[in-house]
């Protein structure tokens, strides 16, 4: 497992269990205790980044209501509330110890756009670099469903990649990954360790009934994924005892460690997996899979089979197999309409069918990420 010495640049993202009692109100302890140690690492060395809920949470309390909103404009109403107390709170504590913490709120497509992803990477490069604590949240006063992160799990697992990030945490309401609910199987046993994230673990992740789909542990197994897939460790632990920070930087054996998977992408390429929309997707024959996932190389139009959705040139889509399986993201040369009409042709061939070749290829392997 990492140690300090090799952490530079850390992301803790924290439930809103974890900051808010059963009452609704804030647990002031536990934020104190989060901000000291962020501070604290910080003198260390480590550059610190937090993901934080409980913008909702905490407007639902301001206004006594009994519920988190039950419409998608009553909960931007809560979090247009909440957020501001929320920030306010934090700016106290960490000024308590002598830090200076800044507010940003994203939305997905913040990420999905290459220039604003950029514009927020730079952002909090200069704001780490002026000493400044970034505190990060999904702006819920302005997302709606279709571009909503969905939880703030995926949100730290995309900030870790958008700042080159060496650790993710996820602090939470369970203090790691089980074999099964703890709750109800006394024999059900904490997975220390994560070597990697199969398709079995995320079944169990997500099966019906069991702790760890209605718990949120699905969310968080796919934030595991994002973050690995980019070269990126992330451990999931407890956020009742803020403290396991210190161990899990020391590399102390807590909640459940994914190892991190190596990867030869850079920034570009996980923000083409990660970051952007696809708005829509291309089906590709047997060969043309081996030769993007085994080869390396771009997608020919020779082997497109099928095209789905209304995207246009520039856009991001879906490259999936003939099994349904999407094995890639990737910038599309040509809109689907003009995909249509040159699917399964080979390169000389589209000047025959569009006029004038805009590109040999439909998406090249510069503008392409493998999502497996």
């Amino acid at each position: 497992m990492e140690t300090a010495n090799h952490i530079r640049r850390l992301v803790v993202k924290v439930g809103t269990s974890t900051l808010i009692h059963a009452s609704g109100k804030p647990n002031l302890r536990r934020i104190n205790e989060l901000v000291e140690i962020l501070v604290d690492l910080s003198h260390n060395g480590i550059e610190c980044i937090l993901v934080s809920s409980g913008a909702i949470g905490i407007g639902m309390s301001h206004l006594r209501l009994g519920h988190r909103g039950k419409t998608l404009s009553e909960k931007q109403a809560l979090a247009a509330v909440g957020q501001g107390l929320l920030m306010h709170l934090y700016e106290r504590k960490f000024s308590e110890f002598g830090a200076t913490a800044a507010q940003l709120l994203l939305t997905r497509d913040d990420l999905a756009d290459r220039q604003r992803f950029l514009n927020a990477r730079n952002t909090i490069h200069e704001l780490l670099k002026l000493d400044v604590v970034p505190v990060i949240n999904e702006n819920d006063t302005v997302s709606v469903d279709e571009i909503r992160f969905g939880d703030n799990d995926s949100l730290a697992a995309l900030v870790s990649i958008l700042i080159d990030a060496d650790l993710v945490i996820l602090l939470t309401d369970v203090d790691g990954l089980y074999t099964d609910n703890p709750v109800t199987n006394p024999l059900a046993e904490k997975i220390h360790r994560v070597p990697a994230i199969t398709e079995a673990l995320e079944e169990m992740a997500g099966s019906a009934g069991s702790y760890v789909g209605t718990g949120g542990m699905k969310t968080k197994i796919e934030a595991a994924k994002i973050a690995t897939s980019a070269g990126i460790p992330l451990v999931i632990a407890s956020g009742e005892k803020p403290q396991l920070v210190y161990d899990i930087v020391e590399g102390k054996d807590v909640g459940t460690y994914f190892n991190a998977q190596a990867v030869t992408a850079h920034s570009r390429k996980s923000w083409i997996i990660y970051g952007a929309r696809p708005l829509g997707t291309i089906t590709i024959d047997d060969g043309a899979v081996e030769a993007i996932t085994r080869k390396g190389k771009s997608l020919l139009p020779a082997g497109v089979v099928e095209v789905k959705g209304d995207f246009q040139q520039g856009d991001m889509v879906d490259i999936a197999s003939t099994h349904g399986k999407i094995i890639a993201k990737g910038i599309s040369n040509y809109a689907a309409s003009d995909i249509d009409k040159i699917k399964g042709l080979h390169t000389t061939e589209i000047d025959q069918v569009l006029e004038g070749r805009s590109y040999d290829v439909v998406i090249h392997r510069d503008n392409m990420g493998l999502t497996h």
